[in-house]
């Protein structure tokens, strides 16, 4: 698919752009209002595709329900006979600006798979939680009070500490979510590690601040979140944070997201993974 497009896509699921002002540029682009929608059924989500590991798992445990320091809506899946109040190796993982969805259940599916205790969050629990619309889950992101996302996940993360102080807390987020980790890593002392898929960088002022170790993934076509990158490092190199850059050549914002098949890029995805699984295994350990 022509990158302008991929682009406007971007664009559009990342600024105020309306849906009809997008679809109105994108079928200029295209030429035709049927090629305008064929192009937006390949870059969109098809959570049909989500499940790459099945709820009904018998290697797992899964859970919905809210978490209790925080008040939350929560997605856990462990590995079988884990008891997630007492998990030693705990990742939390933050959605994308489209919320807690089947790809993020999913996602922390294959982390227990691996090993882990996964907690997906829902930041949109303030406003009732994810809807199954992902436009009006869009619609619902410029409304958040991002201080009180912040502190609801270092709230988690200070909870689980508490409930077992030998245990280990990673994070883990995509997009939006990425951006959310780099804000939560500044702000919760006590995390250990945290990995980060093409998120925007936190202000400069506040890096200084973090104490986990940091991995970050990114998706080198991604102009938007890349120019937040080489400041970001500096700042950590000033404050001698440990941290692992990657930037994956030719692979668009989203690599990760194997719903979306457009803008998936299978080849960066799993090396991404590997780094991520082996990267918590070390950190959490």
């Amino acid at each position: 698919m022509n990158q302008e497009i991929i682009d406007l896509y971007d664009e559009f699921t990342h600024t105020a752009m309306g849906r009809r002002s997008f679809m109105e540029k994108l079928v200029a682009m295209t030429g035709s209002v049927v090629a305008a929608e064929t192009a937006l059924s390949a870059l969109q989500p098809n959570y049909a595709l989500a499940a790459v590991v099945s709820e009904t798992d018998a290697r797992l445990g899964i859970s919905s329900g809210s978490d209790a320091a925080s008040g939350l809506k929560i997605y856990t899946a462990t590995p079988k006979g884990t008891k997630p109040e007492a998990a030693a190796n705990l990742v939390i993982i933050i959605h994308e600006n489209r919320g807690l969805n089947p790809h993020i259940q999913d996602v922390a599916r294959r982390l227990a798979l691996a090993g882990f205790t996964a907690v997906a969050v829902d930041l949109l629990t303030p406003q009732g939680g994810t809807p199954a619309d992902e436009d009006k889950a869009r619609d619902m992101f410029p409304k958040l009070d991002l201080t009180k996302a912040v502190a609801s996940v270092v709230t988690i993360i200070d909870d689980r500490k508490k409930q077992n102080p030998a245990a280990k807390v990673g994070l883990l987020g995509f997009c939006w979510g990425g951006s959310m980790v780099n804000a939560v890593a500044t702000a919760a002392p006590a995390l250990d590690a945290a990995v980060v898929y093409y998120g925007a960088a936190p202000k400069t002022e506040d890096v200084a601040n973090i104490k986990a170790k940091m991995m970050l993934h990114y998706a080198g076509l991604d102009k938007r979140v890349n120019e937040t990158m080489g400041p970001y490092e500096e700042a950590m190199k000033k404050a001698r944070v440990k941290y692992e850059i990657f930037v994956y050549d030719n692979v668009n914002h989203g690599f990760n997201n194997d719903t979306a098949k457009e803008r998936y890029a299978d080849a960066a995805s799993k090396l991404a993974w590997s780094r991520t699984t082996e990267f918590f295994k070390i950190a959490l350990r």
